[in-house]
């Protein structure tokens, strides 16, 4: 059983190790494929390339390992049986469960690995990932000037130039607009050629302009709109330094990012989400409180200056007396009316404000619940996976990387839109967080019994054969009826 049990480890782990990193490189596509826009033309280097892949790869474990498991499985046992080698085992007397056993170790192994992954590892790969995806988004293009359009990234400037020289550095027919005192284009700077330098700290670049005209309107002059007076300056050789300390990469603090959901292992959502219901209790406590006090007081506010009289009337009348208004006069009428119009839409408003304040607060504790169990979730999805993979490889009896990847990808597909949709719904508040996240483990779970069963009876789940003899049992018993 030895040598069985490790034949068989040897051929689930080199396909295990195979489609993991298979389905990481493909779900890491995928995302260079959102943020190429944001990625390109910025002059990255390899090295804050290289991080951002690495981090943002390591996001993707939770993603890729279920789905590794399930076709690892699948295509594990489907060999066995395309081969013969899984009858073979049978006719020995090895049962289904037995050739499953060490399989079912490893998954068990891989699901614990997958827990301290989620817990430990995946909340430092996003913390990183998004704070360096955040910073490169932010970083400008590279300096470029393109040949023949203006260009405009950098701040208060507008460069064109009619021609570029080979060496990329030289320039000609060059334009350059000053727009630094926001004045419109009332400088403007023209060279026959020009050569582009770095400065020695590498944060100016230094345009070195040959036989050109300085070009600047006088707005000094209260009839300059009328006169249009300028100045003209020629000029063999010129310096003119531009700031590009923003083509730099700068990197963010982490410390602003920190306490998202997402980033905090199970102990730390934990204690954030005791905080945040504590709070939003204290909170809901205080709004209410503070809400009857001004009740009480709007309701026993009258709009009486100094008139004694007025008030004994109002003592006597009931809210049964209709109307009430007509203790007052018509000028007091008025001013009451208006002032119980304007409370009234500031509670209303008030009420609204704090209602959606309220919510998002839910929302908050809500997500946090569901990061919480997510941490859960991947390790009982690994497992399940491979509840399905295993049997139905068996039962199928077809190895490769054809249908197996079919049936891999549906399956996946369905998980991971139930996942998606069930949390989106959890969120919202419609029904509890709990199920929002266990919803597609609790559908997959059924599937992965009924197929573990039809394994271990040798039934011949996806035989045409069979089919056809029911289909064929069940028509002749409407013909006879």
């Amino acid at each position: 059983m030895k040598k069985l049990y490790t034949y068989i480890l040897r051929s689930f782990i080199g396909t295990f190790i195979f489609t993991f990193f298979v389905a990481v490189f493909i779900l890491l596509m995928q995302f260079l494929w959102c943020y190429l826009d944001d990625l390109v033309g910025k002059g990255l280097g390899f090295d804050v390339l290289g991080k951002l892949m690495f981090y943002t790869s390591i996001t993707f474990v939770p993603m890729a390992m279920p789905l590794a498991i399930l076709l690892s499985s699948l295509m594990c046992f489907g060999n066995l049986g395309e081969f013969y080698e899984l009858v073979a085992m049978k006719a020995s007397g090895i049962s289904v469960w037995k050739i499953m056993r060490p399989l079912l170790v490893f998954s068990i192994v891989m699901s614990l690995v997958a827990f301290v992954f989620s817990n430990n590892v995946l909340p430092v790969a996003t913390l990183k990932s998004k704070v360096l995806l955040r910073d490169v988004r932010k970083q400008k293009m590279s300096f470029d000037i393109p040949e023949g359009r203006f260009y405009k990234g950098i701040d208060g400037y507008t460069i064109r130039a009619g021609k570029k020289g080979a060496d990329g550095n030289t320039l000609y027919d060059l334009m350059i607009y000053d727009h630094t005192e926001y004045k419109g284009n009332i400088k403007v700077t023209t060279a026959d050629s020009a050569t582009m330098a770095l400065s020695p700290n590498q944060t100016e670049i230094i345009f070195t302009l040959y036989d050109g005209f300085n070009y600047s309107e006088v707005v000094d002059d209260k009839d300059y709109k009328i006169k249009r007076p300028f100045e003209k300056m020629e000029f063999r050789k010129q310096l003119i330094a531009f700031d590009i300390s923003d083509f730099s990469m700068t990197e963010s603090d982490e410390s602003t990012m920190k306490g998202h959901q997402s980033m905090l292992n199970l102990s730390q959502l934990v204690t954030a989400i005791d905080s945040l219901e504590m709070n939003s209790q204290e909170r809901l406590e205080s709004y209410k409180n503070s809400f009857k006090n001004r009740m009480q007081h709007l309701s026993s506010k009258h709009n009486v200056k100094n008139d004694k009289k007025k008030h004994a009337e109002l003592d006597t009348i009931t809210v049964f007396k209709w109307p009430l208004l007509e203790n007052f006069s018509e000028k007091e009428q008025q001013s009451i009316v208006n002032m119980a119009i304007t409370a009234t839409k500031n509670q209303v408003d008030n009420i609204d404000i704090n209602i959606k304040d309220f919510e998002r607060q839910e929302t908050n504790i809500r997500k946090h619940k569901q990061v919480m169990h997510e941490k859960f979730s991947l390790s009982i999805a690994c497992l399940l996976f491979f509840f399905i993979g295993a049997p139905l490889g068996a039962i199928i009896r077809k190895g490769g990387l054809g249908l197996p990847i079919v049936i891999s990808v549906i399956f996946f597909v369905i998980y991971y839109v139930i996942t998606i949709t069930s949390q989106r719904i959890a969120i919202a508040g419609d029904i509890p967080v709990f199920l929002g996240v266990w919803m597609s483990s609790i559908i997959i779970l059924p599937i992965g019994v009924f197929l573990t069963i039809k394994a271990t009876t040798d039934s011949a789940l996806l035989d045409g054969e069979s089919w056809k003899k029911t289909f064929n049992k069940i028509f002749k018993r409407n013909k006879k009826r």
